[in-house]
């Protein structure tokens, strides 16, 4: 909204702002601005019930009226107190009801905690949690026994010694890779990040340390810098923070997927210990045994139930197949006399039928067959020529005859 306010009376046909509308346009135009650091003294220090904060920030010459809203009220760790110097990070607006501009602060830092450092750590940390790098659904879990480690740290400080014999002592076959950089001094950060970049090329790597031994606030900067962060942030594989400074955490700290006090602790953390894993294997190795040797008594139980089962019901169907086989055998037989008699008696007939067209019995009413040497038989008169030789067959034999003549 753009206001330009008549410097002299308006006009009949020319409408007056509304004090509102006044209001309204300063306070657009004002949060127009970008966010500003100030610095200055708390003064008038109060809270309402319904949780917003109002101060007054000054300096020797100025004042300005400022405000917390609840939510950022809650956010901040504790309330200040009057004469605290502080840097206030927020934005300029106006408070319509009495319309008095006021700065909207967002943000808190004593200057007592690092001076202007301090705003370019807290502007860092922003804008790394802005871009989703701090939230915990992002941390990783660490492998259970990792076979290769890489320390990103000095290679003369203490921090490199003390991995190394906790790693010994603890899980003895597990590979150390150090990836020397230096972790002090305003080269520092530049080479961590080179360090951090050249550990992704190893592909066995199974977990990355990244930290130094203990040291001031000073000493910690290269930790607390957004592209170190980043750099950390960006690893493929769970890092392991290990700066070595209890009390103050670094943004280090805050990306990397677990935090340790120090370096020998993110050791401890990296590795099991390989003597509880060989006590667990035994106590897994007993239960399992007494699992199996229950497994197998059951398994033993039911197969001679089972067993008992099956022979009592073989027992069973051995009688009733005998029962049956006898049953039928008995059929069978019997079948077997009834044809036998009936084929007996056909025989007999048949016997008998034979018997009566048998030339035997022919010859033994009395009548003779002649026949030949060659055994054919002669019937006719022709067949007898004077001196013919035949034979006479009869009952009881035969005779050797010669035609004399019809």
């Amino acid at each position: 909204m753009n206001l330009e306010l008549p410097l002299e009376q308006p006009a009949k046909a020319q409408r007056p702002f509304t004090v509102q509308e006044v209001v309204a346009g300063a306070r657009q135009y004002l949060e127009q601005l970008p966010t500003v650091w100030v610095e200055g003294e708390i003064s008038g220090f109060r809270v309402y019930r319904s949780g917003v904060w109002f101060f007054t920030l000054k300096d020797r010459v100025a004042q300005l009226s400022c405000v917390v809203f609840r939510r950022e009220a809650e956010r901040m760790r504790s309330q200040p107190e009057d004469g605290l110097k502080v840097y206030a990070q927020g934005h300029l607006s106006v408070n319509a009801q009495r319309g008095q501009m006021q700065f909207v602060v967002d943000r808190l830092i004593p200057t007592s905690q690092g001076g202007f450092h301090a705003i370019r750590l807290e502007q860092a940390r922003a804008a790394l949690e802005k871009d989703g790098l701090l939230a915990p659904e992002r941390k990783r879990a660490l492998p259970c026994f990792p076979r290769c480690i890489g320390v990103v740290t000095s290679p003369d400080g203490a921090a490199w010694s003390d991995v190394v014999a906790v790693v010994r002592r603890r899980w003895p076959g597990c590979e150390l890779v150090l990836v020397g950089a230096r972790v002090q001094g305003d080269e520092a950060p530049r080479e961590i990040r080179r360090a951090l970049a050249l550990a992704q090329r190893f592909e066995g790597l199974d977990v990355l340390i990244v930290g130094r031994g203990g040291g001031s606030k000073e000493d910690l900067r290269a930790f607390n810098d957004e592209g170190v962060a980043r750099a950390v942030a960006a690893s493929r594989v769970p890092v392991i923070s290990a700066v070595g400074h209890e009390v103050d955490v670094t943004l280090t700290d805050l990306v990397a997927d677990v935090r340790a006090a120090t370096p020998s602790a993110a050791a401890e953390k990296a590795v099991p210990d390989r003597a509880e894993v060989l006590r667990q294997l035994a106590s897994l190795g007993l239960h399992l045994g007494r699992s199996a040797g229950r497994r197998v008594e059951t398994a033993g139980a039911r197969l001679s139930r089972a067993a008992l089962r099956m022979g009592a019901a073989v027992e069973h169907r051995v009688v009733v197949a005998s029962h049956f086989v006898a049953t039928a055998a008995g059929r069978m037989t019997a079948s077997c006399e009834a044809r036998a008699a009936t084929h007996r008696g056909r025989l007999e007939r048949l016997g008998t039928a034979l018997e009566a067209l048998s030339p035997l019995a022919v010859l033994a009413r009395g009548y003779a067959v002649a026949r030949e040497e060659s055994g054919r038989v002669l019937r006719r008169t022709a067949d007898f020529p004077p001196g013919a030789r035949f034979r006479l067959h009869v009952s009881d034999g035969e005779v050797r005859a010669r035609a004399e003549g019809p």
